[in-house]
């Protein structure tokens, strides 16, 4: 599995990503709640435009860089290129989320928003070259390429949204702001996200399931299809606005979404494994949601109710990010901690398996919340009932609740030292 050897990035790296991110996403179901009225008007408002991006910066991002610091020594065979990028790029992204988060709360059209924008690029830019640089000279896998293209659309992604915090406060752009703000958005989801998760899935599903297919074209042509996709929706769209031709755009990315499904379901079919874990159950919770999200996209482009809008986002951000790193969670943090205190002690006597240095029933009741949080805001969003969509906000706080519980409960595991024999 995730071994600790001299390629092994040390935890102390690792750790401040997973913590803070944990401590986000409570902060962000609390927020929720108190924003709650927000779940029913038009997404470019101050209060949703701070969840959103306290969502997939402070939430995702955040334990997505630490998870990639983690594993990229394990997807590319060699050390993480340096540990000392990857902890500056936490506090640039730390403070630069804190920042930005804050000016939208307030809308603080300017400086602290600008600024916030900046720390963000600079966390991005290290990361990158933490990446790009880990992977070089590393033997070339498909992996290699979706998480360094990935990283790449993050950059742009960030960049776009640092031009759009300047044009805020100083209009300057030729286009519509809110016709970039939808490629912004999209370049984040769909060259992020997706790449991201499409590229470390590919490589931590066979592993945990332990399946196999022999049909990694698919993954060749995912990375195809969902580049080509984007790059002709972003240009198209910073250039010339929305158009009929995003459906030609859409088609084509989600082609490239429909083979890394089919990829995982080929591994799924393959699978050693037989037994289903809660962790993998998360993931098919996950991409059931990314599937939701792909079927709302001609209702968003044809009917101009505000529900369809926050709804897509409930999808993205709540049932496919949160959902894929709820279940990778418990499958990755477990390991540093426990290849912290039992590096040396492989294979002893008294030594706890990683799995026990979390509750797995604290898990499985969060899966169950998690699911019902989930249906259930997503019938308060489009019913626009405020009641229900309040009711299922208190579950999404209990949902992180758990989930910060578990957390915490691997991060201060104390080490077994007695009845340890060789």
């Amino acid at each position: 599995m995730i071994s600790g050897n001299s390629k092994t990035t040390d935890y102390s790296t690792i750790l401040p990503f997973y913590g803070t991110a944990a401590i986000f996403f409570f902060l962000l179901s609390v927020l929720m709640f108190i924003a709650a009225d927000r779940f029913e008007d038009h997404f470019f408002k101050a209060e949703t435009l701070a969840l959103v991006h306290l969502a997939v910066l402070g939430w995702g991002t955040m334990i997505i860089f630490g998870a990639a610091y983690q594993l990229l020594p394990v997807i590319f065979g060699k050390p993480l290129y340096s540990s000392s990028l990857a902890y500056a790029s936490y506090w640039f992204l730390l403070f630069g989320t804190l920042f930005l988060v804050f000016s939208f709360w307030q809308f603080l059209i300017g400086s602290p928003m600008i600024v916030g924008g900046t720390m963000i690029l600079i966390g991005v830019l290290l990361y990158n070259i933490n990446v790009i640089r880990t992977s070089k000279k590393a033997e070339t896998n498909i992996q290699r390429y979706f998480l360094v293209i990935s990283g790449i659309w993050l950059f742009l992604t960030v960049s776009v949204g640092l031009m759009l915090a300047v044009n805020l406060y100083t209009p300057y752009l030729p286009v519509s702001h809110m016709e970039i703000l939808k490629a912004h958005a999209h370049m984040g989801f769909a060259g992020w996200f997706l790449q991201l998760i499409t590229g470390v899935s590919s490589k931590l599903v066979p592993m945990f399931l332990f399946g196999k297919s022999k049909k990694e074209y698919l993954l060749k042509i995912s990375l195809m299809f969902q580049n080509i996709g984007l790059v002709g929706f972003a240009i198209d769209q910073l250039c010339f606005g929305s158009s009929f031709r995003m459906y030609f755009y859409f088609i084509i990315i989600v082609v490239g979404i429909v083979t890394w499904i089919y990829y995982l379901g080929d591994v799924f079919l393959n699978r050693v494994k037989k037994r289903v874990d809660m962790q993998m159950k998360y993931t098919l919770i996950s991409l059931l949601s990314l599937i939701g999200a792909i079927f709302l996209v001609p209702v968003l482009a044809n009917v101009s109710a505000n529900q369809w809008s926050i709804l897509y986002g409930v999808f993205i951000i709540l049932g496919w990010v949160s959902g894929i790193i709820f279940g990778k969670t418990f499958k990755t943090l477990p390991f540093i901690v426990w290849n912290k205190h039992y590096e040396n002690s492989h294979g002893r006597k008294g030594i706890p398996l990683p799995k026990h240095l979390y509750n797995e029933k604290y898990l499985r009741y969060q899966f169950i919340l998690f699911i019902i949080a989930l249906i259930s805001l997503s019938i308060g969003v489009v019913l626009s009932i405020t009641v229900v969509i309040k009711a299922s906000l208190i579950l999404w706080i209990l949902v992180a609740i758990l989930y910060v519980v578990n957390v915490a409960k691997v991060f201060f595991h104390k080490p077994i030292s007695h009845g340890i024999t060789n």
